[in-house]
């Protein structure tokens, strides 16, 4: 809160007297650890004369001053040669132009009450680039001459700001982070991917005999990548007004009021905001969509996706369809090749502007079902969006209630659909009509069908969705007779925060793991064992736990040893109630813990560093014959406390047991022969890929099944995007634009070996991520800016072998990361219009070493039997 105090007393001028000042402003880019002498930028410089023109008669505080730019000099801010100094031998008018150096050098009004700026007047037409300059310089003549926090109005916008009055000095500190601007921007909700921009604003006045002798301001602003905060940039701008002399000047001018005076002296002037109107972006010299397609088209064929030319192009051509128009957008996707249109459709997609969406709607058909993979990345781009709008759910509402040819697709859409939920209602737009209605589909449509796939289909978009309104309708699935049921809906659960796991909601869960009132299936069991671990579990949920190890199927005694021991080694949250009860001998005793079997949970750490922490956790549980019950592999990022699903891969078995002539395990046999994957990309539950389902498809592909991956997720993902436009109180614009883009190619495949007596399973990931941070300070006259980027190249694969011929089988698995490189580049540029330019490159790059990751000692045992017995 914001208490307004008022001065007892302002800056007074006085009549006939000319108050001739030197001025100069000047903006540095550089890296975050930048020096100021390597920094890009321009310094603007003149000398500035004002005079009082008028003198409210009832009110000394109410003042109007002429003011006037003269001697405009634009130099650079680094000492450089004469080679690589752009401003060399460049006069001011050769660099703005004799019609804008002359407007800049017109005079202008600012009305001044009370110590603040009401008004300024100048001549209509002119340039906003021009207006903006003289704006910063009647930001300088603001001040109050008493402490205390106003808010006050200036080219920056409406901000709050605090005063500090010392005798003959005055500080002045912005709260720009507060700032109201008419200047909108966008970001990437999860701040894990996201950007953070760090500012602040420090004026000095110093005052001399009732006036200003000097104004020293100094603004600065640091936007980083949250995940890598080395990845910075800096923009600092300062402003200096400095008192000369004072001589003999132009005497006040009679009137009543400010109106009538500025017509008098000439009728000409016209009133211009305070602050400014938004910009209107340009990109000067910047090719066609057309031109630009044609030049890095093939560099997005598929064979390239794993390497970072790929998503660094992607990255450029998001920006160029940002600024194109529909017409030009279909021109592209109906002459790109068929090979490279899955990728043109990410960047499409992803460029989230009105022209890009209706570009792509008009494209696809979904009525036709030969564009299979060009629908499933178009929903899939939408899924993953930056910063979707409702616009976007709406144009899948539409393509939802249309005709959708391929029934694959029609889920797609709907669980993308509960993606965009979560999304709108985290950016506080739940209740937009269109939020509402898709609420509405999603959470009456598990009642609605009785077909299982649609069922499915709708507890998955609640998945996505996350809503709190579908915890008792998830909670009642958690208990259905059909196993696929009970596994979305406890997995869901499992993903809200822990605060909205209930009491009733734990109590259904503790009756599936117990099986009060059926039996379920092993990996039912233990999803909800996980869940109730992962919410705050009391004493007595935790005991009864540990007490049923011993009482269960031998593969699910083994996993949840192995998940409680998981959890004291990694000090989860629940670690401590774990210990707590196993001070119970009851509980904790050798026959309990010492139960044999190959299934497991295991956590650990792929990298830790100040920015962000990146963990994995592998869970493997097996039936009772020694074939796979389900794998679940995840991957997560934290950052500032900020948390990020980044992956997760489920690979899910069933039925398997009659191949090997193996009895099926209690609650599990009459289950359909089946085996699939689903996936988990960045926070959005993906649609499920079935291997084979029913026992005469098994068949047919048992044969077949040679390991060779099946692709899960293939595309290019908009990672972090965040763009803003900075106002700086100099009146120059701070263009800021952070980008990150990831080629991805997530693939898993399962070999099945009766005559070897062996299985295998395997999940393989590669990617390639490119992120660039750039800010750019444009007057249309004079460019200036910085960009930072890294990039890198990596692959990492999850190799699960088994051998069953007998009991108990091994198990050998292998969490592989390949060598990959990692390259760093710094740029800075300057530009005039005339074509000359400055262009400064710095790189870096180095080799990380690749790895394996370790898993627990029993695994290593295992794996040396397995390899031993296969020379």
């Amino acid at each position: 809160m914001y208490i307004f105090v008022f001065p007892e007393i302002t800056l007074l001028l006085s009549n006939g007297q000319l108050y001739k000042f030197s001025y100069s402003t000047e903006v540095l880019l550089d890296r975050a650890r930048g020096s100021a002498e390597g920094s890009a930028g321009y310094r603007i410089s003149s000398s500035v004369d004002i005079n009082l023109v008028w003198r409210n008669p009832s009110s000394k505080d109410d003042q109007l001053l002429k003011l006037m730019i003269r001697d405009v000099k634009i130099e650079g801010v680094t000492p450089r040669p004469d080679k690589a100094n752009i401003f060399s031998g460049s006069t001011s008018q050769r660099i703005l132009g004799k019609s804008n150096l002359a407007m800049l050098q017109a005079p202008f009004l600012v009305h001044l009450k009370l110590g603040k700026v009401k008004g300024l007047y100048s001549y209509q037409n002119e340039p906003a680039v021009i207006r903006n300059i003289k704006r910063g310089v009647a930001s300088l003549l603001q001040l109050q001459l008493t402490s205390g926090k106003v808010e006050e109005v200036d080219v920056s916008g409406k901000c709050p700001v605090e005063y500090k009055a010392e005798k003959d000095r005055i500080t002045r500190i912005k709260m720009l982070d507060s700032c109201k601007t008419v200047e909108t921007g966008f970001t990437t909700h999860n701040q894990v991917l996201g950007v953070k921009t760090k500012s602040s604003s420090v004026t000095e006045f110093t005052l001399q005999e009732g006036f200003i002798k000097s104004v020293v301001s100094e603004e600065t602003h640091v936007t980083s990548v949250n995940a890598r905060h080395r990845t910075a940039t800096k923009v600092v701008s300062r402003q200096a007004l400095v008192l000369v002399k004072k001589q003999a000047g132009p005497q006040e001018t009679a009137g009543k009021d400010v109106a009538g005076v500025i017509k008098s002296l000439d009728p000409k002037f016209v009133t211009i905001a305070l602050s400014p109107s938004k910009a209107r972006s340009q990109c000067r010299g910047c090719p066609s969509l057309w031109q630009h397609w044609q030049a890095i088209g093939k560099d997005l064929e598929p064979e390239r996706l794993s390497k970072a030319t790929v998503p660094r192009n992607f990255l450029s051509l998001v920006q160029s369809l940002r600024r194109a128009t529909k017409e030009e957008i279909l021109k592209v996707l109906m002459n790109c090749s068929k090979t490279a249109l899955p990728q043109l459709v990410d960047a499409v997609t992803s460029a989230q502007t009105p022209a890009s969406l209706e570009a792509i709607l008009q494209f696809l058909d979904f009525s036709k079902a030969q564009d299979l993979i060009l629908q499933e990345r178009f929903l899939y781009a939408s899924g993953l969006a930056s910063h979707p709008n409702e616009k976007m759910l709406e144009a899948l509402l539409g393509v939802w209630k249309g005709k959708i040819a391929n029934n694959d697709i029609r889920e797609s859409v709907m669980i993308i659909m509960g993606a965009l939920v979560r999304k709108l209602c985290q950016k506080g737009g739940c209740e937009l009509p269109t939020v509402v209605e898709v609420k509405k589909l999603i959470l009456e449509g598990p009642d609605r069908t009785k077909e299982e796939s649609e069922v499915q289909m709708y507890l998955l978009a609640l998945k996505n969705a996350l809503i709190p309104e579908a915890i008792p309708l998830l909670t009642r699935y958690c208990e259905s007779e059909v196993g696929a049921y009970s596994i979305i809906s406890i997995t869901a659960l499992q993903r809200y925060d822990s605060a909205h796991i209930n009491e009733e909601v734990k109590c259904m869960l503790n009756r599936v793991y117990h099986q009060n009132k059926r039996v379920f299936e092993k990996n039912v069991r233990v999803a909800a064992a996980d869940v109730i671990f992962s919410s705050n579990p009391s004493y007595m949920e935790v005991k009864n736990l540990l007490l049923s190890i011993g009482h269960l199927p031998h593969e699910m005694n083994k996993y949840m040893l192995s998940k409680v021991q998981d959890i004291l080694n990694f000090e989860m949250p629940a670690s401590k109630m774990i210990r707590r009860v196993m001070k119970d001998t009851i509980v904790h005793n050798y026959d309990r813990f010492a139960k044999l079997g190959s299934s497991s949970a295991f956590s650990g750490y792929i990298a830790r560093g100040m920015d962000v922490t990146s963990t994995y956790s592998l869970d493997i549980l097996y039936s009772g014959s020694g074939v796979l019950r389900r794998s679940n592999m995840n991957i997560f990022a934290l950052s500032n406390g900020a948390h990020l699903h980044g992956l997760q891969v489920v690979i899910e078995a069933q039925g398997l047991e009659s191949l090997i002539a193996a009895t099926s395990d209690e609650g599990e046999e009459d289950l359909e022969s089946f085996a699939g994957m689903s996936a988990l990309l960045f926070d959005v539950q993906l649609r499920p890929v079935t291997f084979f389902k029913g026992y005469s498809d098994l068949m047919s592909k048992m044969f077949s099944l040679s390991g060779d991956p099946i692709s899960v997720v293939k595309g290019l993902i908009l990672l972090a995007d965040h763009s803003e436009v900075i106002q700086l109180q100099s009146g120059l614009k701070a263009s800021i634009e952070f980008q990150g883009g990831l080629a991805i190619d997530i693939s898993g495949g399962m070999e099945f070996s009766l005559w070897y007596r062996e299985s295998k399973t395997s999940v393989n990931n590669r990617g390639a991520l490119v992120v660039n941070g750039n800010v750019t300070v444009d007057m249309d006259f004079a460019r200036a800016g910085v960009e930072v980027s890294f990039e890198t190249e990596a692959s990492l694969d999850f190799i699960t072998t088994v051998q069953f011929s007998e009991y108990p089988f091994l198990v050998c698995m292998q969490m592989d990361k390949a060598t990959f490189p990692f390259r760093e580049l710094l740029t800075k540029y300057e530009g005039l219009p005339s074509g000359k330019s400055f262009i400064s490159r710095k790189g870096r790059r180095e080799l990380v070493s690749g790895s394996e990751f370790p898993l627990h000692q029993e695994n290593s045992n295992m794996c040396k039997k397995v390899f031993e017995g296969s020379w």
